[in-house]
Formats: C-alpha cells, structure tokens, sequence
C-alpha cells in the first residue's frame, strides 16, 4: 500500500508537470516552430522538470518527517513523471495528430535541415548524410507511434534520473 502523502504528492506533482509540458510545447508551438530544435529549449526543459523533481522530493520528505526510504522516493518520482509524460504525451498526439497535423510535416522538415546542418559541420560525407536524410523521412517524431515510442524512452530515462534523486533524498538514517 502506498502512502496517501506520496500518492498525493505525486498524483499532483504528475499533472503539474504534464500541464507544464503542455504550456511549453504550446509557448514553442504558438511562437516559432524552429524552436523544437532549439539545443537551449531542451536545456530549459530540463532543468524546469529538475526543479519540480527537486521541489516534489524536499516537500514530501519534509511532510513525511525527514522519514524517507529510497523506495519511497524513487516511487513518488515515478507516479510524478509517469504521470507527467502520459499528459504531455496525450496533449502532443491530439496537437501534432488531430489539431494542426501539417505541424508535424514542418516540424520534421525543420529536423531534416537541422541534422543536414550539424551534419556537413562535422564534416559527414555527403553520402551518409543522404543515408539520415531518407531514415528522416520515414519516421516522423510526432506521429502517434513515434510520440508512444518516445513516451516509453522518457519513462526509462527518468527512472534512472529518479533512482539518482531518490538515492539523494533518502533519509540517512534509513536501511535497506
């Protein structure tokens, strides 16, 4: 049975940051779709999600009285961010998918000229670069499957970004 304080922490904490993800993929979305391959935005990104996981974590552990194990916080962790990628994941398949599917074209011409871009600055033959260019084309990132996919891809990753924060804020004291 899972502790109300931790179940509720993250329920809530899950749907901040899904409701943030929103925001920021609507800010990018409204403003210039050239800034999805933005290297800063994912920084931002990033760190944004860092501080509610940091902020989730200390409130918690506070509330339950600095009496934290390491299952305890990787499992708050987890309810959050699941939760928070299923919202985002949801708002980008109804955005990319249903609202404005020509987004998704652009989108993954701008991530075609961007790769070509990083690509010739790293001296890659042209051939291998034709080679990305026709894998590019096949996969659309903002298609429903390929949004699942990477849905997946962001729960391992923020497993292993829990199993650090956990080990983190775990009570000292506690054995396990």
């Amino acid at each position: 049975m899972i502790n109300e304080i931790i179940k509720k922490n993250g329920i809530t904490f899950g749907v901040t940051i899904g409701i943030v993800s929103a925001l920021i993929t609507s800010t990018i979305y409204a403003i210039d779709l050239n800034l999805f391959t933005s290297w800063w935005i994912g920084v931002l990104s990033i760190l944004t999600y860092l501080i509610l996981g940091i902020v989730l974590l200390s409130k918690t552990k506070k509330e339950l009285n600095g009496v934290f194990s390491f299952k305890d916080a990787f499992t708050t962790y987890f309810i959050a961010t699941l939760i928070g990628i299923l919202i985002s994941t949801l708002f980008n398949v109804l955005l990319f998918n249903f609202i404005d599917p020509s987004a998704k074209d652009t989108l993954n011409e701008l991530m075609i000229k961007y790769t070509v871009n990083m690509m010739q600055k790293f001296g890659t033959p042209a051939s291998a670069i034709n080679e990305a260019i026709d894998k590019l084309k096949e996969n659309n990132p903002y298609s429903t499957l390929e949004l699942l996919k990477g849905s997946i891809f962001s729960i391992v990753f923020s497993s292993i970004f829990g199993l650090i924060l956990a080990a983190f804020f775990k009570s000292k004291s506690t054995q396990e």
